[in-house]
């Protein structure tokens, strides 16, 4: 079998396409490379989907964290707290525990006019139950990372805003949030970094694969299993993750361009990779 053939064959097997049955024989190096490939589908949906879900609410929280009124602020610090300072595998684990323990026929909800059954068992599989687990999760540390910005936030530009007569949401729209933003933004692309590989945990969450379509980690593991050599199927995922890191770093880098683009050239801060060793 060629290697077209086999990218034909299994590069989307992940989302349930091409073929079924997983190489048995004489495993080559293109398949490997293919269905590793192919699963990073998966890791690339978690982290994307929890990324782009959690940047909204993390700047809510981090809004509400930094209000007056105790109703809205002790909520948001008890989330942040919780999420920041458990594991994120112990998260997995306590949230696909308690999607089990939901009724696998739904929950019936009565409107008084109308009674609907909500579906629940979508929740113990992976790409419902362990996307909520990420999206909450990065929430949490976006929301932190937002909040010490949004403290930081120059008092001259802030007084600027007074000074135009903008109060509320339009000195938030307008001034508030795009300062936020641009300090910020180098600290939460090395959040958005770490939470791409963070999705590798999925695999181990005790959340099942929907219909055996895993990802890298799980076609990794079925090498590793089979040839009895894993020096070639996780380095291949490792370098799967460092060339997402390197799209990561040039997509977010554009977007601090965008966000510095009206200051002097030699004052625009500039996206610096720092590594989380323990989280």
């Amino acid at each position: 079998m060629s290697c077209l053939q086999t990218i034909q064959d299994y590069g989307l097997r992940s989302l349930g396409y091409g073929e079924r049955l997983l190489p048995r024989g004489d495993i080559t190096l293109c398949e490997q490379f293919t269905l590793i490939g192919s699963g990073m589908i998966w890791n690339v949906y978690f982290g994307a989907l929890a990324l782009m879900s959690g940047f909204f609410f993390a700047v809510a929280l981090a809004v509400a964290k930094n209000s007056r009124p105790w109703i809205t602020r002790k909520p948001a610090e008890w989330f942040i707290f919780i999420f920041r300072g458990s594991p994120l595998f112990i998260q997995f684990f306590l949230a696909y525990e308690t999607f089990v323990l939901l009724p696998r026929v739904g929950i019936d909800i009565n409107l008084g006019f109308a009674e609907i059954t909500a579906e629940t068992r979508w929740f113990a599989r992976a790409w419902l139950g362990a996307l909520i687990v990420l999206f909450l999760n990065t929430s949490a540390y976006a929301a932190e990372i937002f909040y010490g910005a949004l403290r930081s936030v120059p008092k001259g530009d802030l007084e600027a805003a007074d000074a135009y007569g903008l109060t509320g949401w339009t000195r938030f729209r307008r001034v508030v949030f795009p300062t936020t933003m641009r300090l910020a933004w180098p600290s939460y692309t090395n959040e958005a970094i770490f939470l791409f590989h963070a999705t590798t945990l999925v695999y181990f969450s005790g959340f099942p694969a929907f219909q055996q379509k895993g990802d890298a980690l799980y076609y990794a593991q079925y090498f590793a299993d089979r040839t009895f050599n894993p020096f070639i199927p996780y380095p291949i995922v490792a370098g799967y993750f460092v060339i997402l890191t390197l799209c990561i770093i040039m997509l977010f880098g554009m977007i601090n361009a965008r966000l510095n683009r009206h200051l002097p050239s030699e004052t625009r801060s500039k996206l610096r990779y720092r590594p989380n060793l323990i989280r």
